[in-house]
């Protein structure tokens, strides 16, 4: 059962209870428009990451702004995002089973259902389930880039996946390529950002040419993320670009250098906390590891004077810095989390609001949707 939101529309901020996701609906309408803007300018197509919010709200905004349709990693999360309305969705990520295959092929009776591959057998599991349903899929082969993740190492893998996707037609049919660097997401450079994704395109164009010398048409490449995706678009190889968290963002994508001529995107999500124990050394927010994702560094309390010195299940310890706030007991503050992906998929909620007051409570419907 899914928790009432922890604010309703109207509140002031300072009556949404805690811990909670809040979203600055100017910050997040801004980068919105202005990466779709960017992408359309460069004739490319956005395929927004659902992944990164896991909210249908939030995905229908994003199509209504211009993207092709949606990504996510996972089975489930593309069953919330048709559920929602949304008629393309991609599954960005190899999936293996025959249980997720035929959950998959139900999905494509009512939408256009794309998923990656890298074996064989992930071809046999989702041609029979396709049959079975009567519903095409859209096959996409999955290059590894580098990342020593999914994906195929070399084009001999690709042709043998090219070839057997064509023995189901006409329930698959090959679609193009994925190739994702998530590396270079996080790179702090433009210049060691832009060489990743120069090598990443070098192999595409490789990968790309083979199949296409084997008469196996390659109609679309999709990849791409936050960090990167202008870099994708300049290069030529990529028709679509998968950018996430640039509606969100997070203090580790903040730390990046900017790339000349990108949009400057707003940091949109937050996680409000309460003092609920306030010492002249130290205070406590009630937001600990159920509430942050820490895999990127601790959360950031920008404006505060505050740090976060470690966290533990629902507990935050913060210490002052030279130029600190006093703070009391009762008293709120907003953080800036290190990566928001995995720190939204720990929420229920998704506050929204604008000039200091909620305009909607948003549910993560997708929360928890691993498999």
């Amino acid at each position: 059962m899914t928790p009432p939101p922890p604010a309703r529309p109207g509140d002031p901020i300072e009556a949404v209870d805690t811990p909670a996701l809040l979203l600055d609906l100017d910050a997040f309408e801004a980068n919105l428009h202005a990466v779709h803007a960017f992408v359309a300018a460069c004739g490319g197509r956005v395929r927004a990451h659902g992944k990164a919010h896991k909210c249908p709200e939030i995905a229908r905004r994003q199509v209504a702004a211009g993207a092709v349709g949606l990504c996510c990693q996972k089975v489930g999360e593309a069953e919330v995002f048709v559920r929602a309305g949304i008629r393309d969705v991609l599954v960005s990520n190899v999936i293996v089973g025959e249980s997720k295959a035929r959950r998959l092929a139900a999905l494509a009776r009512g939408a256009r259902i794309g998923v990656c591959v890298d074996s064989p057998l992930q071809v046999a599991q989702l041609g029979a389930a396709a049959r079975d349903a009567q519903a095409p899929l859209e096959l996409l082969i999955e290059i590894d880039t580098g990342m020593m993740r999914c994906g195929v190492r070399d084009t001999s893998e690709a042709l043998e996946l090219a070839r057997a996707i064509d023995t189901h037609r006409p329930w698959l049919s090959l679609r193009g390529l994925q190739a994702y660097q998530g590396r270079a997401q996080h790179l702090r450079s433009p210049e060691e950002r832009a060489d990743a994704i120069a090598r990443a395109g070098a192999r595409v164009a490789l990968f790309r040419a083979a199949l296409e010398a084997a008469g196996h048409r390659c109609a679309e490449v999709t990849g791409g993320g936050t960090g990167t995706y202008p870099l994708e678009l300049a290069g030529g190889a990529w028709t679509e670009v998968q950018p996430g968290s640039y509606v969100l963002m997070d203090a580790d994508y903040a730390a990046n250098l900017p790339a000349h001529g990108a949009p400057a995107l707003r940091q949109a999500l937050e996680v409000l906390c309460t003092v609920i124990t306030a010492r002249d050394t130290h205070a406590v927010l009630d937001g600990g590891l159920k509430a942050f994702a820490v895999d990127s560094g601790l959360p950031v309390l920008p404006g505060s004077g505050w740090r976060v010195r470690g966290l533990s299940d629902e507990h935050a310890v913060i210490v002052p810095g030279d130029d600190a706030r006093a703070l009391a007991v009762g008293d709120k503050l907003r953080s800036v989390p290190g990566h928001c992906d995995p720190t939204v998929n720990l929420h229920d909620w998704i506050v929204a609001h604008r000039g200091g007051r909620v305009e909607q409570a948003w549910p993560i419907e997708a929360r928890g949707a691993l498999f």
